[in-house]
């Protein structure tokens, strides 16, 4: 039944990657999007706890392969549009405070120190690198 409707094994992977995938940008989208009533560090410190704790951690531990190159066959370009996907909301928050063009620090920043925490399980040094960050870019 399964390879009827989705011809081979990757297919169906691939149905219920992209399902996963729209999930997760709608969910993490909504959680990086500037709010006029607040600063923009407060938004994005909001988002860290939600993308790097119990809410986030099924769609990382799912993609998380994806982004490296062993991915690419069965996802071509994911790590491209896993990249670009983000850029334009952080970009738009990020201009609140005057510096659009940080948004590409801002997603390196959170990538790698999503990374570091699924590598290290490190919350409380990856929380407080976040935290520094923000105070870094708040001040700038």
């Amino acid at each position: 039944m399964l390879i009827y409707h989705f011809e081979t094994r990757d297919g169906l992977l691939r149905e219920v990657l992209g399902q996963a995938r729209q999930r997760q940008v709608a969910a993490f989208t909504e959680l990086i999007r500037l709010r006029p009533d607040e600063p923009y560090p407060v938004t994005l410190a909001r988002a860290w706890s939600a993308i790097s704790g119990p809410q986030g951690e099924p769609y990382l531990r799912m993609f998380s392969r994806l982004h490296d190159t062993a991915g690419e066959p069965l996802w071509p370009g994911f790590r491209r549009t896993a990249t670009t996907d983000w850029l334009a909301p952080l970009e738009h928050g990020m201009r609140s405070l005057g510096r659009p063009e940080l948004a590409t620090v801002v997603l390196a920043v959170i990538r790698g120190l999503l990374m570091d925490l699924d590598a290290t399980g490190n919350t409380t040094r990856t929380h407080r690198a976040f935290a520094d960050f923000l105070t870094t870019i708040d001040s700038a």
